[in-house]
């Protein structure tokens, strides 16, 4: 049913170009607390105003991008037989999460001066202006942050990951963790040909808090107080509950 109104759109819509008519299997993510995780479906059609060329095959990329928050990391050195922290780096902005999905393998769906004009690599979404005044060799500390974010789930690049049928429709799913940021999560399509975004298109999905989840966020901002004693009774509710349940099974 999705696949025939996106047809629709395509043969309804003015035609101006390669463009990108785009579907969401969910626009809204709610954490909750029991959220482990969310897989998004994005499927889109594109409408075109000539016959597809054949010098260069359409590709696609998608993108998924999580607020933008300051990041400091910091290099740890041994000395004196102790780990302590040396050189630090603060960005000003990088993803909380950043996703990318590609119909084939990177080097062949975007050049170097397209992902630098449309920020669309891991790299290039991190924001590290003034870096090279703060130590000698920052790159060293971006690696750094996009390799402990891939590790745990928070940047990914799947290539070959989205299918394009006939290049005209295409499908992909992007994988979110369970350690998301509340905010609005930009969604990026690209279509690229020989290298070159030929049109984009761009959306969000909403992630908020929701229940338990959402009334202890705010407390936490609004009843600080309240919130620290409510955490304090339920850690000394928790500890009694321990020991009386040790005390029971030791006397059994």
């Amino acid at each position: 049913m999705r696949w025939l109104l996106l047809i629709l759109s395509l043969l309804a819509a003015p035609l101006k170009a390669e463009e990108v008519i785009l579907g969401l299997s969910q626009d809204e993510v709610a954490i909750s607390t029991n959220f482990d995780g969310s897989e998004i479906i994005l499927y889109g059609a594109i409408k075109r105003e000539e016959p597809i060329p054949t010098d260069e095959p359409l590709q696609v990329i998608v993108t998924i991008s999580g607020p933008l928050e300051p990041v400091t990391i910091r290099r740890k050195d041994r000395r004196l037989g102790i780990w302590v922290n040396t050189d630090a780096l603060s960005i000003s902005a990088a993803p909380s999460f950043y996703a990318i999905a590609t119909s084939a393998p990177w080097e062949e769906v975007i050049n170097e001066a397209d992902d630098l004009r449309n920020t669309i690599s891991i790299p290039r979404a991190i924001r590290s202006v003034g870096a090279w005044s703060q130590v000698a060799n920052p790159q060293e500390f971006l690696d750094a942050i996009i390799r402990i974010r891939t590790a745990n789930g928070s940047y990914a690049l799947k290539e070959n990951a989205v299918e394009l049928r006939d290049a005209t429709l295409f499908t992909t799913a992007i994988q979110m963790p369970a350690n998301l940021t509340e905010g609005d999560y930009a969604t990026r399509i690209f279509l690229t040909r020989g290298g070159k975004v030929i049109s984009k298109y761009e959306t969000s999905i909403d992630v908020s808090k929701v229940g338990l989840e959402r009334w202890l966020f705010n407390l936490s901002r609004q009843q600080p107080l309240i919130y620290g004693l409510l955490s304090l009774t339920i850690a000394i509710a928790a500890g009694w509950g321990a020991s009386a349940a040790f005390r029971l099974l030791r006397s059994g």
